[in-house]
Formats: structure tokens, sequence, C-alpha cells
């Protein structure tokens, strides 16, 4: 298993610029989620390497979690786009790299999570390139149930991995 680690803070980033608009908490009956208008992460799959994870930075939330590169859809951006793009800005994933295999969507009616699921074409190297994570790794398909999983992954990942094997 490859890793590749970020030096570690207890305090949050400081972005500096102009926040997307999409980048606010949703609150509704079921809980709060991140992103206005919705989030996306991909589900990268590597056949000799296995799924591409992520160790959540610390200061975010459900921080110390392993789960997908993804976050929060900017306005008027479909789900397969923004997944993509969060992956290329968290993981350096490019998206000529990768195949999309399939989507999975949780859905609470004012809120929604997609899952893209990639296969990769071709070979690249996955790098930390922004402060919300703490490592990369490629983890086999059988060992991503192992991890402390973030909530919310953990509760797809059966689904996703049964989908996953049906389609590579």
């Amino acid at each position: 298993m490859e890793h590749l680690t970020a030096a570690t803070s207890s305090e949050p980033p400081r972005f500096h610029g102009p926040r997307d608009p999409g980048d606010a908490w949703v609150e509704g009956d079921q809980e709060r989620f991140w992103g206005l208008f919705g989030a996306a992460g991909v589900l990268v799959h590597d056949s000799g390497q296995g799924v591409l994870l992520q160790h959540r930075a610390v200061w975010s939330h459900n921080g110390g979690t392993w789960g997908l590169p993804g976050g929060a859809l900017h306005e008027g951006e479909d789900a397969v786009n923004g997944a993509l793009r969060e992956a290329r800005e968290e993981a350096a994933v490019p998206s000529e790299a990768v195949r999309v295999l399939f989507t999975s969507v949780f859905d609470v009616g004012y809120w929604s999570y997609t899952t893209v699921a990639v296969q990769v074409i071709s070979s690249f190297e996955p790098a930390i390139t922004d402060p919300e994570s703490i490592e990369l790794q490629w983890v086999p398909v059988a060992d991503v149930g192992h991890k402390e999983l973030h909530p919310g992954f953990a509760a797809a990942w059966p689904a996703l991995r049964r989908s996953l094997t049906h389609v590579t």
C-alpha cells in the first residue's frame, strides 16, 4: 500500500480569496450536511492497487476518518463534474486518467451526495494538494472496511463494493 502524508495541524486552515457560495452547511430534519448545492466524491478504483482513500483532516466534519476525495458542488455543477473537480483539487486525480463506471446517490430530499465510481485507465500518482487530507492511501478492496471510515461512506461501502465488483 502506498501512503502519502501531509503535515498535520490541529488548527483549521485559513482560506484566502473568495469561497464558492456552495461552501455552506445545509440543515434539515435529518441532520446538517456540507454543500449548499449538494456534494459529490470519487471512488477511484485501480485493479492493481485498490481504492484511493483520503484520511480526512482532524478539523473537518468527521475528521480523522477515511473517506473519498470530494466535497461541495458549485451552483449549476453536475455531480460527475463536481466529483472529478474535487478529486483533482484534493488528490491530484486527473479526470483524463479515469473512466466513469457508475454513480450512486444518497438523497434526503433537501440535500444529496453522489458517489462517482471510476476505473483508472492510465496510471497517475495521487498527491495531497490541499489542507483537507492527512494522508492518501491505495487500499485493497477487501481491506477498506477495516479502516475507521467516515460514517456516510461506511454506510454506503457495502453496496458500493458490490456494484464495483460487478462492473470491474
